[in-house]
């Protein structure tokens, strides 16, 4: 069982994790573990809603198919999008959210949900819409 993990680089929160979806998503998974460790930062979306993401649109991805992807992620569902119409990104939904962008609804592939209290998530989401971006390392571990 191998899980996605979340450190905030300056203690603000535990770290976040969550098991991956390896039979639902694989090649998605196997994407991010050629790129992760990242060590990055995670931002407010401009217009999806209740969440936060970490771009990734400066990574060359190889061609990523959709699997297990969906518009309207529960909170806590991670969703890598390899950026089908838009920016490559990790989106981190914290509460109601539908993923989108100017170019219209993304369906990203969600690949965990994180197992973090509601409240958790939700202070994150209002924490950077107030103060701007976190520093975060973005890691798999086996």
């Amino acid at each position: 069982m191998s899980t996605l993990e979340i450190e905030f680089e300056d203690g603000s929160f535990d770290t976040f994790s969550g098991e991956l979806l390896e039979d639902e998503a694989p090649k998605s998974i196997e994407t991010m573990r050629e790129f992760l460790p990242l060590e990055t930062e995670v931002m407010h979306v401009r217009w999806s809603g209740h969440a936060t993401w970490i771009n990734i649109d400066e990574i060359d991805l190889p061609d990523v198919p959709r699997e297990n992807h969906t518009v309207y992620p529960s909170r806590g569902d991670i969703l890598f999008y390899p950026g089908y119409r838009n920016e490559q990104e990790i989106l981190i939904p914290c509460g109601s959210t539908c993923f989108k962008s100017p170019a219209g609804e993304l369906a990203g592939n969600h690949v965990t949900t994180l197992d973090v209290a509601d409240e958790t998530l939700v202070e994150l989401e209002q924490e950077t819409l107030r103060n701007g971006l976190k520093e975060v390392t973005v890691r798999i571990v086996d």
